[in-house]
């Protein structure tokens, strides 16, 4: 068989799901690899959810030391990626739940945690979903996505949040939701005429 260094070609990357299981045989760096690869999505997947950078930053740890505890259970019954943020977005739920009642808004008050790693919220909108141009880079116009993306309901907003953000397929997100996947389009079609409408001044 050929030797694909041999010939030039890296490697083929292992999956997720090769990589976990390597990790639930005693492979810590195929972990660290897990860690590299998803980190980033997940981190802004909950920082848009809870819009705190220190508290995203604990959930996130709090995700992949669910991931450590469960690692000897695990069966490459689906995609990692659809077990990852099945974990996020109910820590999500738990912490909408607790904060509800003593969280106050203000549509004056400047987005929290926006300035953190990752593109801006308006930079990763699907174009041909909510238009954009030049006029986007203003900051202003920004915030005004950003606060209008806020004010989804939570089920819209999840799923806008995992197909734009994170890239989720329809599918996926069904499964992390639990709900079936046309009910999923349904919720992010709502959510786009929802943006549409509330960003209309802006002629998107």
């Amino acid at each position: 068989m050929d030797d694909p260094h041999r010939n030039g070609r890296p490697p083929e990357p292992r999956s997720d799901e090769a990589l976990m299981l390597s990790f639930r045989d005693g492979d810590a760096r195929a972990f660290e690899e897990l860690v590299a690869r998803h980190r980033r999505g997940l981190f802004n997947f909950l920082l848009r959810s809870v819009q705190n950078r220190s508290r995203a930053e604990e959930l996130l740890q709090e995700v992949f030391l669910r991931v450590v505890r469960s690692k000897d259970r695990y069966e490459r019954t689906a995609k990692l990626t659809t077990w990852l943020y099945t974990i996020a977005r109910n820590l999500c739920v738990d912490e909408s739940r607790r904060a509800k009642f003593r969280r106050t808004t203000s549509l004056d008050t400047p987005r929290r945690g926006m300035d953190d790693e990752g593109p801006a919220m308006v930079e990763t909108v699907a174009a041909d979903d909510v238009p954009t141009d030049e006029r986007a880079a203003a900051p202003q116009i920004r915030q005004r996505i950003a606060r209008a993306i806020d004010l989804l309901p939570e089920d819209q907003r999840e799923v806008f949040l995992m197909r734009q953000i994170n890239g989720l397929s329809f599918k996926e997100i069904g499964e992390i939701v639990g709900a079936p996947e046309n009910t999923v389009k349904s919720r992010m079609r709502y959510a786009l005429e929802k943006l549409r409408q509330d960003l209309a001044d802006f002629n998107l």
